[in-house]
């Protein structure tokens, strides 16, 4: 199955790409100007991709609670699924965009992004499409662990 990752902001959403090798992929995000353009850029992934669900990243307060910005992700799932009539399953974000932000500066060859670098970054996409793919990867790391498709050491052949 096709799966795109998607890391929800009101002006930016980040996407992921992922299917049944089990790798997450960031690609182009939605930063149209408008929600109805966003929206018809995800549909516009989904069928490109041939998409069979969608996995979002749900904001947990650090405490583990649903606040403010939960109840906002949930609105846009509604209107994911009343749109494109495809599984939704939620995966926790917590601190997503940080282990982006974090990852990019330590990338080899590059020196510690400048305050300008690091909005270019966000305002392309490029922070928020990494996070879905983190997103995606922590969902597809869960179904391969939770289908059993490894042997627990003790089975190994010798």
């Amino acid at each position: 199955m096709n799966y795109l990752g998607i890391d929800y902001g009101e002006k930016r959403v980040g996407l992921s790409y992922g299917d049944e090798i089990g790798v997450a992929v960031p690609i182009p995000a939605a930063v149209d100007s408008t929600k109805k353009a966003r929206m018809a850029r995800i549909g516009e992934e989904i069928k490109r991709r041939r998409i069979g669900a969608l996995v979002v990243g749900y904001p947990y307060n650090m405490d583990g609670s649903v606040g403010f910005k939960a109840k906002e992700v949930d609105a846009f799932i509604a209107e994911l699924e009343e749109k494109f009539e495809l599984p939704v399953y939620r995966t926790d974000e917590r601190l997503t965009s940080q282990q982006v932000e974090r990852g990019m500066a330590a990338m080899p060859g590059r020196k510690r992004l400048s305050p300008q670098a690091q909005r270019a970054a966000r305002a392309s996409g490029e922070v928020d499409s990494r996070a879905a793919a983190l997103i995606l990867q922590d969902y597809l790391d869960s179904q391969v662990v939770g289908q059993g498709d490894f042997l627990p050491e003790e089975d190994f052949p010798e």
